[in-house]
């Protein structure tokens, strides 16, 4: 019984990091956005947490368009990864196609924008490339 209340006890931890980390993406500085997305896109990789995300992927979306259009460079980079880790938890059911469908301007603006550096418009192309074959709906 104690391996399980454990268990849960450092899940819930989990949970409360990635809140935290998810609402520093709305700081004033780009230093605390961009560590926030660094762990973010850690957690999203090696964890499955659609179940967590299913209930926050609209805030989440909404702070990664902030970062894709207000920030910087590695910033957008970021963003760019951490959207298509989170399409990736979303699949191919609607939440994923709602989230791609949000970041998806925001995405090809980046990519098309001359004056972006070349990591965030790779990571944009890369996150427009892999949550187009995931979760886009329109075969255009």
């Amino acid at each position: 019984g104690s391996e399980a209340a454990s268990e849960q006890g450092q899940e819930e931890e989990a949970e409360d990091r990635l809140k935290e980390h998810m609402d520093t993406l709305l700081d004033k500085s780009a230093k605390a956005r961009q560590a926030a997305l660094q762990s973010l896109r850690l957690a999203l990789a090696s964890k499955t947490l659609s179940e967590f995300l299913l209930e926050r992927r609209l805030t989440l979306t909404d702070s990664l368009e902030k970062c894709l259009r207000k920030g910087k460079g590695e910033e957008q980079a970021l963003a760019g990864t951490v959207g298509t880790l989170l399409c990736l938890q979303m699949g191919s059911g609607p939440e994923g196609e709602e989230v791609f469908r949000s970041l998806k301007p925001l995405l090809v603006s980046v990519l098309t924008d001359s004056t972006a550096s070349p990591s965030a418009r790779q990571s944009c192309a890369t996150a427009l490339g892999m949550c187009c074959y995931i979760a886009a709906a329109d075969l255009e």
